[in-house]
């Protein structure tokens, strides 16, 4: 009876990680085999989206962070994030974005709104005005000082890869209250084990390095990391967190309170 009753309690918890962490990704790689997205750099359209207007229309200081579906394969698990920020009466924008060829930090190799893979971006936090202002320097600091910033840091899994670098902006201005989508496979890599506050500072964290951990707290929700792949509960704005996917429904707006 009693190894019965072990048996089962091993075969509930094997059908919650496959129910969890494998079935959508098998979903996600279904999709990419039978769909027609670019399979190669060179076939996907890198353009400007038009979702930001131009630097000298727009005088005030602004901070957008933006994340796009990975390309090729890279997009069964993950999303790619970048941020881009301007102050007041610049008269261009300037995007940050960490690559894995050459020296990985980079600035405005893309357009600043472009496509990342041929996919639409999507805006996760956009700060205008004098918050905004105030963020910049900040910013600009972490983006100098970013530890994986020589060839040969990056790493596409568990990190540190681009989402892990707009990871560590996040830390370095809380103010922004907002959390990568949980399919940016590499925010949650950090060097060693590590408990403490959760990148927004509205909850807790147990880390290994990226490769599990879990978090709770009012804007990271509910979220346990299995080898990177994330699955949990959104709190904030109700909806499922699931591998591959991200985050499943009610929609969440965009980071805007604190714009001018």
């Amino acid at each position: 009876m009693i190894r019965s009753r072990q048996f089962s309690a091993k075969a509930i918890i094997m059908l919650t990680i496959l129910c969890l962490f494998l079935a959508p990704i098998f979903a996600r790689a279904v999709a990419y085999a039978i769909g027609h997205g670019p399979r190669s750099w060179r076939d996907a359209d890198w353009s400007g989206t038009g979702m930001l207007p131009s630097a000298r229309e727009f005088s005030s200081a602004r901070v957008v962070v933006f994340t796009g579906k990975a390309g090729a394969w890279k997009g069964i698990f993950s999303v790619h994030s970048w941020i881009v920020l301007k102050r007041q009466n610049d008269s261009g924008w300037t995007r940050y974005d960490v690559v894995g060829w050459g020296e990985p930090v980079r600035a405005n190799n893309w357009p600043a709104d472009g496509r990342w893979y041929g996919n639409e971006p999507v805006m996760l936090a956009d700060i205008s005005g004098a918050e905004a202002e105030k963020l910049i320097p900040r910013i600009e600091k972490t983006v100098k000082a970013y530890d994986y910033s020589q060839s040969g840091d990056y790493r596409i899994w568990p990190g540190p890869n681009s989402n892990s670098f707009i990871a560590a902006v996040l830390r370095a201005v809380p103010e922004l209250s907002m959390t990568l989508p949980s399919n940016a496979v590499g925010r949650d890599f950090r060097y060693g084990f590590y408990v403490g506050q959760t990148d927004s500072g509205t909850g807790v964290e147990i880390n290994l390095s990226g490769y599990a951990g879990l978090k709770v707290g009012w804007v990271e929700g509910i979220e346990i990391n299995f080898l990177g792949l994330v699955a949990g509960l959104d709190l904030r704005y109700p909806g499922l967190k699931l591998p591959g996917y991200g985050r499943v429904g009610i929609e969440s707006p965009v980071t805007t309170a604190l714009a001018r």
